[in-house]
């Protein structure tokens, strides 16, 4: 293992390819396997999403918490719902 490039540090990036995150992959693959309007338009929308996310610094699990945080709100209940 001496010989290569990888580090540990590299195993907490977010994966890509080459420029379009790893997440997009999924409608990029719907749309090559059914190739559509809706599919394209489907696949470029979730890339821009995904590179407007990435502009501001998120990845999707951060968002998905960042947007479960601010539905929530800022009141918090000590007691649990079923007491």
């Amino acid at each position: 293992m001496a010989g290569t490039n990888a580090h540990w540090r590299d195993s907490a990036r977010a994966p890509k390819f080459f420029f379009i995150d790893a997440y997009a992959a999924f409608p990029l693959l719907i749309f090559t396997l059914h190739i559509r309007w809706w599919t394209f338009f489907l696949a470029i929308i979730t890339i821009i999403f995904f590179a407007i996310l990435e502009r501001f610094g998120f990845t999707l699990p951060v968002f998905k918490r960042f947007m479960r945080a601010f539905l929530a709100g800022n009141h918090r209940v000590a007691r649990p719902w079923w007491v």
